[in-house]
């Protein structure tokens, strides 16, 4: 009897506590938090105001420095070294008609002497022959009938002694010319690139000791292509030495180049163009001089502008007619930027470029004055969809507390 009554009230016992479990659960459940949908604003973008204006052109090119002008130091006469100067050594500076080298001058001063012995006794056979033809005239008048023969009155050996002396002078001449040239004096100011001489050597005529260049001025080879000469106005060389139409004589041009870590300037002009466009680069080259290269100039701390120095070169050229600089981050694709109208949405404006250069382009049509251009990437940009624009005081502001 008792196990029946366990087996009928005990699942029912379960049954109950199961029911009152869940119920309390359900009593002391938490209650979900209510959230409110936000709305995403829309995109911030910074923008620039489109104006029309006239710029000057550049173009960019680069090159290596080299001097204007490189002679092989070379002694006129053969002789044995005595002398050599301080600054015939290699990165060694001079200055016009300092003295380079000294050879040996005795051989030429003996020569020098030989001469004017040979002077005098040419003066004493030619003033000698003077005299006998004054007395061969005389000697005719007295004894002689008709007209004399020029051998009696001894002209041709007078012409023979005049020749002779004119002879002597002229070897004198010659010798005194090559005492001279055993000193061996500098032609311009310059430096050394190259020495092979020293003291007792013996050198021959013609022979190069040193190599030397100028430093009054240096010079750069800038490679042009073909479709940036509508930018410049270079000198276009004619025949007859006319300038062209529009033409600048010597356009300017500021050189650059980073030395010792540090970014330095020069300038300079621009003063001929070669004569051939490379067949194969399609390049004119521009020949750009730089005076007095190894001056100190304003800078203390800029160093001279030496021979091999590698430069970027940024040429001044024409002025344009009105365009719109804009960054050329702000071109998408080939001929499109992104503005902003008065709405808030983007504007997809297909333009005409000018120029296209390294950070900018050059705009002449497509965009109006006043047209907010989008400057800030902006993704999957449709046309019409809604953007906020940044208040250039607010990011001043924003950077700041930053």
């Amino acid at each position: 009897m008792i196990k029946l009554i366990l087996r009928i009230i005990l699942p029912i016992l379960v049954l109950a506590g199961a029911g009152y479990a869940t119920v309390t659960m359900i009593r002391n459940r938490p209650v979900p938090e209510t959230r409110v949908a936000e709305i995403p604003l829309p995109q911030l973008v910074e923008t620039i105001e489109a104006g029309y204006s006239n710029v000057t052109l550049s173009v960019f090119a680069e090159g290596t420095v080299a001097p204007r002008t490189v002679s092989e130091l070379t002694p006129e006469v053969a002789g044995r070294v005595v002398e050599v100067a301080d600054s015939l050594v290699v990165g060694g500076f001079f200055e016009e008609g300092d003295v380079l080298l000294r050879l040996d001058a005795r051989d030429y001063e003996l020569a020098v002497t030989r001469g004017q012995s040979a002077i005098a006794q040419a003066k004493l056979r030619l003033e000698t022959e003077r005299q006998e033809a004054a007395v061969a005239m005389v000697e005719w008048e007295l004894l002689g009938s008709g007209r004399p023969t020029p051998l009696a009155m001894r002209e041709p050996q007078i012409a023979e002694a005049l020749a002779a002396l004119a002879s002597a002078e002229a070897a004198l001449q010659q010798s005194e010319y090559d005492l001279e040239r055993t000193v061996v004096v500098a032609p311009f100011a310059g430096r050394v690139r190259a020495e092979r001489i020293d003291i007792g050597q013996f050198v021959a005529r013609g022979n190069s000791v040193a190599t030397l260049y100028a430093i009054d001025s240096a010079e750069v080879r800038l490679p042009i292509p073909d479709s940036e000469l509508a930018f410049l106005n270079l000198p276009l060389a004619y025949r007859d030495g006319s300038p062209g139409a529009g033409e600048v004589p010597d356009p300017r041009v500021i050189l650059r180049s980073r030395f010792a870590g540090r970014n330095h300037e020069w300038r300079g002009r621009v003063v001929r163009t070669e004569g051939e466009i490379d067949p194969g680069t399609r390049m004119v080259h521009a020949i750009a001089r730089i005076e007095d290269p190894y001056a100190r100039g304003s800078d203390p701390n800029r160093p001279p502008l030496a021979i091999g120095m590698f430069v970027e070169a940024e040429i001044i050229g024409r002025r344009s007619g009105p365009v719109v600089v804009l960054p050329r981050t702000v071109l998408r694709g080939v001929d499109r930027v992104l503005t902003v109208d008065s709405a808030g949405h983007v504007r997809f404006r297909q333009v005409e470029l000018f120029r296209l250069e390294r950070e900018r382009i050059l705009v002449v049509s497509g965009i109006e004055e006043g047209d907010r251009i989008i400057v800030s990437p902006l993704e999957n940009a449709v046309d019409g969809m809604a953007v906020r624009v940044s208040d250039p005081s607010e990011e001043e502001d924003r950077h700041e507390q930053e």
